[in-house]
Parts: structure tokens; sequence; C-alpha cells
């Protein structure tokens, strides 16, 4: 890793790597031949389509490594919302056709948009009915209450592995514990976790977890889905018989060539130890901004079961929105970044029982590869001097 990424050189200090991640040199390099000279379509037979499915290939390889499948299990999609409609649409359209009558799926109140769009889509379809789960006060979603949840007519369970916004991790192996109780499939919107801790899908017990390229320094645009072998979906786009008839239309080879060598570079930074450098550099941020706004910081979500890189505080007395709007040395996002811009409060965290103002104050500061002790120190100065000077709400 090079000291700095130039898209990072004399700009804001970066602390938005869960919106979105920089695309790493080496995925660049690696994409930039099949976007010029390597062209060819991998479903044609001659040199040039060969050239293309090898590397399609290759990169399909490289994601089910990273997260312990076989490369037979990888679908590449074209987003991490579209990987979720096709788990979701998927599932319980096959389910269906297959002669259950009256899908029921499950699902908690703090899911991506992604998730709870696809699970409102099925609610307008005649007879598909939609479970969703509350959460504790650290944003967790009870296994036991998953349990409950289950009729004779659930297909499937859908929780999302790590909260965009909290970095709260859900208790996924347990809810699989469940769900192969009673032979319901399980998927995770993993989004977050692929490449910040280890993950795989057999220690999961998932069947279907989604990846996203753009959260794990891959191009914004590429996504993948797995799919345990045996599991049954229709497709929610027809057509050819790209990705193994899951999902139509030539593939985009340069973006999946860019997934792989992201996934590659992702396993790596595992061994070398990424997760426990992020977790310091979460800390010491925490601890810093304990430390200049005395009795004003608080903690959202989950004291331990927590990604590494992810750091959401309420700040008293402060609106978020109005604080990052005078902080120019920093980037960051109050809340979702998929809320961004909208005085409400967060629905993850109201869900979690703040109250408003509470939850208005909410500053999400999520770190990531390119991420260094000094920038957390100035991160922190910077911060606390902007919510000082700002009067209180």
């Amino acid at each position: 890793m090079s000291e700095q990424h130039p898209g990072l050189l004399d700009r804001p200090i970066y602390l938005d790597y869960n919106a979105t991640t920089p695309i790493d040199p080496q995925v660049f390099a690696a994409m930039t031949p099949y976007l010029t000279v390597d062209f060819g379509n991998p479903s044609s037979s001659h040199v040039f389509g060969r050239s293309a499915h090898g590397a399609m290939d290759q990169a399909r390889s490289a994601v089910a490594a990273l997260i312990g499948a076989a490369a037979s299990e990888i679908v590449f999609t074209g987003s991490g919302s579209e990987a979720d409609a096709l788990a979701i649409r998927g599932a319980v359209l096959g389910a269906r056709a297959a002669g259950t009558d009256h899908p029921h799926v499950v699902t908690q109140v703090t899911e991506h948009p992604a998730v709870l769009a696809a699970c409102r889509d099925l609610e307008l379809l005649r007879d598909v009915a939609v479970t969703y789960l509350p959460v504790d006060g650290s944003g967790r979603v009870d296994p036991g209450a998953v349990e409950s949840a289950i009729t004779p007519d659930t297909v499937l369970v859908s929780i999302m592995h790590a909260n965009n916004e909290t970095g709260t991790t859900q208790a996924i192996a347990d809810i699989a514990a469940v769900t192969r109780a009673h032979g319901i499939l399980l998927h995770t919107d993993a989004a977050q976790s692929v490449g910040k801790i280890t993950v795989d899908v057999d220690d999961l017990g998932v069947d279907l977890l989604t990846v996203v390229g753009h959260k794990m320094y891959a191009p914004k645009g590429v996504a993948a889905l797995y799919v345990r072998t045996g599991v049954h979906l229709l497709p929610i786009v027809g057509g050819g018989g790209q990705e193994h008839g899951l999902r139509a239309g030539t593939e985009n080879v340069a973006y999946a060539v860019g997934l792989g060598r992201a996934a590659d570079l992702a396993g790596q930074a595992l061994v070398d130890g990424t997760t426990a450098r992020l977790a310091a550099l979460r800390d010491l941020l925490e601890q810093q901004l304990r430390e200049r706004l005395p009795g004003r910081v608080h903690l959202h979500g989950h004291p331990t079961e927590r990604l590494p890189n992810t750091l959401n505080l309420g700040i008293d007395d402060v609106s978020a929105l109005a604080l990052l709007a005078d902080l120019p040395e920093v980037a960051a996002s109050a809340g979702s970044a998929c809320h961004a811009g909208h005085d409400d409060p967060s629905p993850v965290l109201t869900a979690m029982g703040l109250p408003r103002q509470e939850a208005l104050s909410a500053v999400r500061l999520s770190l990531g590869r390119w991420s260094t002790s000094r920038e957390v120190d100035d991160a922190a100065d910077a911060i606390s001097t902007a919510v000082l000077r700002s009067p209180r709400t």
C-alpha cells in the first residue's frame, strides 16, 4: 500500500469509507486491459471472447476465495442493490414457482434501503407477507425473535451482517442455526463487512450473501451475490443465459476483474492485520473526541460487536448536518450517506430508541485503507474545534 491514495492528496481528511472507497490503484491497473485491448464478449468462442471469459473465471474464483465459496456460486451484478433484489425477490418468486402459495419473508427494521425496498415490492404482490423485526438499543436483532416470527409459509430470512451506519454486526451464525432448523433460506447483505473482517459463508451458515465492489476499493457499478449450491432463484433480469442464468446481459468484464483484484487485496490485508489496525485507529479517534469534548460524546451501536472501522457518535447540543457543513477539513456523514442532506433523524437510530434530537446529532466516521494516526489526530482536533465554536442547539 502506498502512503497515500492519489485521490486523497491535498484534500479533506476522508472519513467516509462506508459510503464509498477510492479505487485501489492496483485494482485500476488490473481493469485497464479490459477497457482497452481485451474488449471481447465472454460469450464469443474466438480468441477475444476466450480471453474475456478467462478473466471472468479468474475474477469469480477470487471473490469466491475471499468468502469461502466455490466459484460456481458467485453471480456478478451491477450493484449491491441489485444483488439484494435478486436474493430476496428471486428466492420468493422461486418459492412461489415451486408451490408455496403464500410466501413469507422475515427481515429487520434497520436493514439497508435496498433490502427494505425489495421486501416492500414483494408486499405489493398478492399473497406475499413480510415481517419487520425490531432491534435492541445497540441495533441487534434477537435470534429468538427470528424464530418466533417464522411461520409455515416462511421461505426467507434477510438480516444484514453489519450495519452501514453504526457498524453493529448481527449474530448471523445464530440466526442461521434457526433458519436451517426450519429449512428456510438465509440471506445477509455483507456489503460493509466483506474485506474489513473475516467473512466465511460456511461459518456464517448463509445461503445468499451480497458483496459490493465500491465498499472494498473496486469501482462503483459492480457487486456479486453468493448463491449456495442447490438454492433455487428466479432471475429478475431475463434474457440471455449469463451468470448461470440468473442475470442476463453481456458481462462487464473490466469491472468484474476489478472486483476480483479487490478481493485478492482484501484477503491479503486481512492476513496482514487490517482489522486490528482499523480498530486501533477507530478507538483512538473516539478517545480523542471524548477527551476534547468531555461528557458530550456518546457511542451509537454495539460497543464490541461492530466493525473495526466504524464510529457513530452523538455529540450533545450539536446538529450533525450543521457541524459537517462547518467542517471543510473533514469528509464524513451525518448518519447514513443514503439519507445525507435530509434534516430527518436516521431511521436506524430511531429504531434503536434514540430520541430525535440525539439522532440528529449523530456523526458517522468511517476509516479505511489509507487512514493514518496523523489523520485521526487532525480530524479529532478539527471536529472538536468546530463543535466548540458552534452554538448549542
